[in-house]
């Protein structure tokens, strides 16, 4: 485990910071991290404890600080399933629902919210959506994602008319009182509150978690470790219109520490209180501390026999008649006494927890997801077993970067350093545990690395198995994999998009049509990693927005007749390419149905500069063709894509049928003779390109004609200089030595050295050279004035408000309003940084 950069804010003499101030953070599974600070700044009459500071974890610098309106200390942040929408709770009561303004990661505005005055919340999540999977590290070998993720059957907390899952949240209160805020489906709230039981007492500390039978459990304590720790089931139901809230007591527990006559007094205060998992309701993680140390406990329910009397024991039995089972809570593991704990961290990844799992990841060494992390006073980090509570790697903190190490031995007390000392107020792991991120006593946020093996030693080949498992992982569910790339080093970068694409093509048809483009946006994360490999990634961008393109042209296709077919006209379209083997364009068009190829000229015409880029990018593979022996150029990839030479040529032919209804909507080429049919010579050379590709398992070379003539398109037609994405601003392809970076929030990251000079050349840009939307393929002049937004994964640079109006483009652009070609959220960039 080790530091992978530090962020602080920039240092005021006016600040100060209020130790009394309990921290909260939230890392959700689109890579954006929620958190909040206990500065003040007396100068601007700031209270930053009030505020909601939010940023992706790429660019950390680029923090969004949320005026959030509470006026007590916030208690509670929860990110919902899908990483957009926030929640947030105070000590007064309030709670808030935030989301994206126009979908920016860096703008957001809070337009729901429900209170209960005066009442501190102590607890708070989402309601369940159902959804659930567990990581089989058995089947991490095997061939099908499906047995390797299996989907757990789970009910919602919640469902509406059909079974859709109703979304809303819950919150626990000090006096105890649950509230749940119910979202409608018009958008109004429905709210209601319930004492938790009968006898209403003061909850200093609470957590939730769901059944799988769509119930809700909560557990609470007032503090005191000698006082039981309750548990409460919690049923939410609408009728009539109305939100009606049931709970039912369930089994309670003493912390076992408080029964030991060497402890009975040591630790009074119960300070941690969570479920090991949110789904997980039937084992929960406690912590009792004192000024001077703390004790963990793990605790687990489970089913007895209830003892039955010896009066009845020899009573004749009843046939079918079972023994009574009980629900009752045992001690799972504990710790020994412990440095003071200041924070505790629990693993998101559900990895399934059955023996053959834990045995297999023992073996091979796989840890994500089976460790807790517990911060100390003393600046530390301990990751601990979760079912053991072994310690499995250690971290001594920043301050002592000398002394960084990871163990599998339980660490040795050191010495108390004179002053205070700097430690973690709060924590989160990632989705896959191998990063962690924490909030220190000095409002610092620090990105931690945490290693899939815990330090232990890993043949090159179990290691890339490993994050090979968890970036399909990722691919499965949707989540960020920026984490994961943390740990891969440019060397390893080939062999991971060479499996990644090899377990890819293994599924089903259905599940590659469904990953088509999340598969293809993981290879050019890890293609930018290593300069090696950066050409690669052009491509891997370039391809996304050739399906983008292809897709969206194909659907503007209409079929004549009413009473369609059970082919659409793009699949006809599609299969008489394939078929047809012909160099000359004009034959190939004869086949098709040219009146479904039939658009209005303005429609035509809007969409001139996406028939632009596909124009210029067949000329450039063309022209290209002869150096194919430098891998380092962009466009190499695609001269060995049977498919996507393929779906090149489909585009060819529709781009020809619409020049014959509107020639204005052709792709412009600059041509040195004036009789010079560009088009068709370019179907010409791209079909013998694609049929000495198009079987992939028997590929061709290029015979030498075909070289000769793509050597002689640069004195026939002039070709275009591809303007491929901007370098990315990210921290992520800086991250990969072991030395952590120090950043200030508010002020971009520049590493020394990593100059123009050093970049692939074709990432350089001129200070002269027209900058360009990269979705709309639109020149925007040397210095564009437009606001902008940058794609937080890839880079990708596009204007915030459409220049056109056409009904086309609004499709075209309506595709990318939340997300990116590669699925990364937006970021709004100044206009000045927006085009260096």
């Amino acid at each position: 485990m080790d530091v992978a950069y530090v962020c602080e804010w920039e240092k005021r003499p006016s600040s100060n910071h209020c130790p009394s101030i309990p921290l909260v953070c939230a890392w959700s599974c689109r890579n954006l991290i929620a958190f909040t600070t206990d500065l003040k700044n007396e100068e601007e009459e700031k209270d930053l404890s009030h505020m909601i500071h939010i940023i992706d974890s790429e660019h950390p610098w680029d923090v969004y600080c949320i005026n959030s309106g509470h006026t007590e200390v916030i208690s509670c942040l929860e990110w919902d399933q899908s990483g957009s929408r926030l929640l947030s709770a105070d000590g007064d009561g309030q709670i808030k629902c935030w989301g994206m303004t126009e979908h920016l990661v860096n703008s957001w505005e809070s337009t729901l919210g429900s209170a209960v005055e005066g009442d501190p919340i102590v607890a708070l999540t989402w309601l369940h959506n159902g959804v659930k999977l567990a990581l089989h590290v058995e089947k991490s070998g095997s061939t099908n994602f499906g047995e390797k993720f299996s989907r757990v059957k789970f009910s919602p907390s919640l469902t509406l008319f059909g079974g859709k899952p109703m979304e809303g949240w819950m919150a626990v209160t000090v006096s105890g009182l649950v509230t749940v805020s119910l979202l409608k489906p018009n958008g109004t709230l429905l709210t209601a509150s319930e004492s938790l039981c009968r006898l209403r007492g003061r909850v200093a500390l609470a957590d939730i978690a769901f059944t799988g039978g769509g119930n809700i459990v909560v557990a609470a304590t007032d503090g005191s470790s000698s006082a039981p720790v309750q548990f409460y089931k919690v049923c939410v139901n609408v009728v009539n219109e109305k939100c009606r809230i049931d709970t039912e007591l369930l089994p309670s527990l003493f912390m076992r520490c408080t029964t030991d006559p060497a402890r009975k007094d040591k630790y009074p205060a119960v300070t941690h209180l969570k479920f090991l998992t949110r789904e997980n309701s039937e084992q929960v993680l406690l912590c009792a501390s004192s000024q001077m140390g703390s004790i963990v406990e793990c605790w687990s329910l489970r089913k007895e026999g209830l003892p039955v009397n010896n009066i009845f024991q020899h009573r004749s039995p009843v046939v079918g008649e079972k023994q009574p089972m009980i629900l009752k809570w045992r001690i799972l593991s504990a710790t020994n006494d412990l440095d003071r704990v200041s924070a505790v961290a629990l693993p998101k990844l559900p990895i399934s927890m059955s023996s053959t799992d834990l045995k297999v990841a023992n073996d091979t060494k796989f840890c994500p997801g089976l460790g807790l992390a517990l911060a100390f006073h003393d600046g530390s980090i301990h990751i601990l077993h979760r079912m053991s509570l072994q310690t499995m790697g250690v971290f001594y903190g920043s301050s002592s970067s000398s002394n960084q190490r990871v163990t599998d031995e339980p660490a040795i007390k050191r010495q108390r350093a004179g002053g205070p000392t700097t430690h973690f107020k709060a924590l989160q792991f990632s989705c896959t545990s191998l990063a962690l991120v924490g909030v220190d006593n000095h409002g610092k946020l620090h990105m931690l690395r945490v290693s899939p093996s815990m330090g232990q030693m890993l043949d090159m080949n179990t290691l890339l198995r490993h994050l090979l498992f968890l970036l399909e992982y990722c691919m499965v569910t949707g989540f960020d994999w920026w984490d994961v790339l943390l740990h891969v080093q440019p060397g390893m970068v080939h062999s991971l998009v060479e499996r990644l694409h090899e377990e890819y093509m293994r599924q089903n048809q259905a599940l590659q049509q469904v990953l088509s483009t999340r598969v293809v946006a993981m290879k050019a994360s890890l293609c930018k990693l290593s300069s090696a490999t950066a050409a690669r990634a052009c491509d891997f961008h370039a391809k996304l927005l050739l399906i983008a393109i292809s897709s969206t042209l194909k659907s503007l296709l209409r079929p004549h007749l009413l009473n369609t077919p059970d082919k659409s006209p793009g699949d006809r379209l599609a299969e008489i390419c394939a078929k047809n083997t012909d160099i000359d364009i004009d034959k190939v068009m004869i086949n098709l149905k040219t009146e479904e190829f039939v658009l209005d000229a303005s429609t035509l015409q809007s969409l001139q500069q996406l028939i632009q880029w596909v124009g210029d990018f067949v000329l450039y593979l063309l022209a290209n063709l002869p150096n194919q022996g430098s891998i380092v150029r962009p466009g190499f990839g695609f001269l060995r894509d049977g498919p996507s030479l393929g779906m090149l040529r489909e585009m060819m032919v529709v781009i020809r049928i619409w020049g014959l209804l509107k020639p204005g909507c052709l792709p412009i080429y600059t041509a040195t003779s004036d009789n010079q049919d560009s088009m068709s010579l370019l179907f010409r050379l791209l079909t013998k390109l694609w049929l000495c590709c198009r079987d992939e398992s028997h590929p061709q070379e290029p015979d030498e004609p075909l070289i000769d003539e793509c050597c002689l398109l640069p004195s026939q037609l002039l070709v275009p200089a591809m303007d491929w994405l901007p370098v990315n601003d990210g921290i992520i392809c800086k991250l990969q030595s072991k030395h952590p970076l120090r950043l200030q929030f508010g002020k971009p990251y520049s590493l020394p050295g990593l100059n123009s000079g050093s970049q692939v050349e074709i990432f350089s840009r001129s200070p002269g050279s027209q900058r360009m939307d990269n979705l709309r393929c639109l020149h925007m002049g040397v210095c564009p004035t437009e606001d902008s937004k940058a794609c937080t994964r890839c880079g990708c640079v596009t204007m915030l408000r459409s220049p056109n109006k056409t009904t086309a483009v609004k499709q075209w652009e309506q595709r990318w309003i939340k997300n990116c070609l590669c699925g990364g959220l937006w970021r709004r960039i100044p206009t000045t940084l927006s085009w260096l």
